[in-house]
């Protein structure tokens, strides 16, 4: 009994000493992992991805990506530095790469290393498709969010090994725990988890586009043609990492009058065309 209130101890000084400032939210957030630990990281495994793939570069459509990830950086900047972040991205290196793929797919890595696939390209529609789904990506990476599931990662692994010892002397109770813990653990603790993250993400999105010039309307359309590219189907919200697409879509036509205040706060007022 001693060990295990030893390990909670100890569970409970790890998370209250290794934290972050969600600078969007304000909040705390879990931080086992530095970001002197993790951008190298991220900058290295970016690289690999690039030489194992056929990068596009000098097409309309690569330049597109280019243009709308700075426009999306320098909406970052001025909303950080308005709200007291200043030097918040002095570590982040971005790069905006176009890959030849069918996946439809984006991604940015902690530290601002970005990647679209062309599979995206026409489910994006148009280049504020493009600025809705970088927005949401550059989210991610902003608010820590990778740092956040690899620190909850830990906890997961941490509260397993700290089961399996206290249960270790009986057989039963042991097997039951194991059978159990990762689905539990999983249903209730990680997926809304990740979850939150995306609906998170797609707010700080919506508003990163809106300061960068494109009209958050846009994003709920988007996520329409997403469904539709899916055939509607999707697993149930509670066994997922992602919202719904019923849920998302309404979540952005409801915040997307929002972001347009918070652009007009940068004097932002009119968005370029939709084309």
């Amino acid at each position: 009994m001693k060990f295990n209130k030893t390990i909670l101890s100890l569970v409970i000084i790890a998370v209250v000493y290794s934290c972050a400032t969600n600078p969007f939210t304000k909040k705390k957030t879990l931080a086992f992992v530095s970001n002197d630990q993790l951008f190298p990281s991220a900058f290295a495994q970016y690289n690999q991805v690039l030489t194992e793939n056929k990068v596009i570069t000098g097409t309309k459509d690569a330049q597109m990506i280019t243009r709308v990830g700075q426009r999306i950086a320098v909406a970052a900047e001025r909303y950080l530095n308005a709200n007291g972040f200043q030097g918040y991205l002095d570590d982040y290196k971005w790069e905006y790469t176009l890959i030849q793929s069918e996946q439809v797919n984006a991604w940015c890595m902690p530290g601002g290393k970005i990647a679209f696939y062309t599979g995206i390209l026409p489910i994006a529609a148009n280049e504020t498709g493009v600025a809705a789904i970088m927005g949401h990506e550059v989210a991610h990476a902003l608010a820590n969010h990778g740092q956040q599931r690899m620190s909850a990662a830990y906890i997961q692994q941490g509260l397993a090994v700290a089961g399996n010892v206290a249960l270790s002397s009986d057989e039963q109770a042991l097997g039951i725990f194991n059978q159990s813990y990762g689905v539990v653990s999983n249903v209730a603790g990680m997926l809304p988890f990740s979850r939150s993250h995306e609906t998170e993400a797609d707010k700080i999105g919506l508003y990163l586009m809106s300061i960068a010039g494109y009209n958050p309307t846009e994003a709920a359309e988007l996520w329409k043609r997403m469904k539709a590219n899916s055939g509607g189907q999707s697993q149930p919200e509670f066994l997922s990492t992602h919202p719904s697409n019923d849920s998302r879509i309404q979540n952005l036509q409801a915040l997307a009058p929002q972001a347009k205040a918070e652009a007009k706060k940068y004097g932002v007022t009119n968005f370029r065309p939709i084309n």
